[in-house]
């Protein structure tokens, strides 16, 4: 029996590339109504050149659109930007963390992960107590955090960067595998290479992933709902990274200027702006002095770019890379055994560079060696 033609890899394949259907459907060359069809499965190719062309176009192989996939469970997922991001460029890094699951899935089977360890906090806790909290569970103390990328892949949470062809996606979260091994995996854009920008987006996060519920689907929650959401993980953010007992006595020993701040942000790495409205929200300075602040900032230039944003750098995520290259170095996979275990036994098939990409990789870690034929060479044969 002939294995059939799985339309929802098409569909994925379609948005992990950033296509609609329309354009997808003039490219191959085929009706959009037709290519609506096979997505949802109400009909199949009648012919390899239909699925040839599909995969060439997609840069998927043949192989990915007759399979079904072993992907982990996932809950909702927190977008930073939902209310301003098109819903286009969440279905493409949704699709792309699908894929990320399944290949987290394989290493998981042959790599001792740390684990993440949920703690239980009150129903009436606010965002300023459940960072404290989660500062206090990983023996954080009250000071700057250097490297946040590292810590908090050491406490078991996945974390990657991503391409994206649109500033409006920041970061977001999201929910993998089951209630009684909880994996969550934060991305954040590119994009960015200050560590000021990426702490607050990675600290913002682990608010939704402390306060948030992970069963709902986000996009059926109202507007205000969400904005609340957005200001609690805002404010667990900014107690996280700038405890009030340490960072008050440095925000009030200076003058309440930019270049204090400035000064500020080489200790905290965090932005000028995340600092005053800690200090307006703290009672250092009053709301006339943080909207003073701002409008200076304003006319200077610096709400887009930042004084030290391309100084201040923090570490690139490592445990997902690392996992894949400890494999290979210590030979339980090949480059070539590596992508055919994540076909045969996790369902997906594809592209080494894709993997490459979703992990961060660099280029060339899953390249498989391409034999050049050369056919008027021959073993020597001993004819004794």
């Amino acid at each position: 029996m002939n294995t059939p033609f799985n339309g929802d890899r098409l569909r994925k394949a379609r948005i992990y590339r950033g296509l609609t259907v329309a354009e997808l459907a003039e490219r191959v060359g085929c009706q959009r109504q037709t290519l609506s069809m096979y997505e949802i499965s109400k009909s199949q190719p009648t012919d390899k050149t239909t699925v040839a062309s599909l995969a060439q176009e997609l840069d998927f192989p043949v192989k990915y659109f007759y399979e079904h996939s072993n992907a982990f469970a996932s809950g909702t997922v927190y977008f930073r930007s939902l209310l301003t991001t098109n819903k286009k460029y969440r279905s493409e890094q949704i699709v792309k963390m699908d894929y990320l699951s399944q290949i987290y899935s394989l290493l998981q089977d042959y790599v001792a992960f740390p684990e993440y360890e949920p703690f239980d906090l009150p129903d009436n806790v606010t965002p300023e107590q459940a960072a404290y909290a989660l500062r206090d569970a990983w023996g954080l103390g009250k000071g700057p955090v250097d490297n946040l990328v590292s810590v908090v892949e050491q406490h078991g949470i996945l974390v990657t960067s991503f391409s994206t062809s649109t500033n409006d996606v920041d970061a977001f979260s999201q929910f993998m595998g089951a209630a009684d091994t909880p994996t969550y995996i934060i991305a954040y854009s590119n994009n960015k290479t200050s560590a000021a920008r990426i702490h607050f987006d990675i600290a913002h996060e682990l608010g939704h992933i402390c306060l948030h519920e992970w069963s709902e689907d986000i996009e059926d929650i109202s507007k205000e709902e969400f904005k609340l959401k957005e200001r609690e993980a805002n404010d667990f953010a900014a107690a996280f990274l700038l405890p009030e007992v340490t960072f008050r006595k440095d925000a009030e020993r200076g003058p309440q200027t930019i270049t204090y701040y400035k000064q500020l942000k080489k200790k905290w790495r965090v932005s000028i702006a995340a600092m005053i409205r800690r200090s307006e929200k703290l009672g250092i300075i009053s709301t006339d002095d943080y909207q003073n602040l701002i409008r200076v900032m304003q006319r200077r230039g610096l709400r887009k770019e930042e004084p030290l944003d391309d100084i201040l750098i923090t570490a690139s995520p490592a445990l997902l890379k690392t996992s894949v290259i400890m494999l290979l170095q210590e030979n339980i996979f090949s480059p070539t055994e590596f992508m055919e275990e994540l076909s045969r036994s996790y369902g997906l098939s594809i592209n080494a560079t894709e993997v490459e990409y979703l992990l961060d990789l660099p280029t060339g870690t899953l390249a498989i060696p391409r034999i050049i034929e050369f056919p008027s060479l021959q073993i020597k044969r001993n004819n004794n």
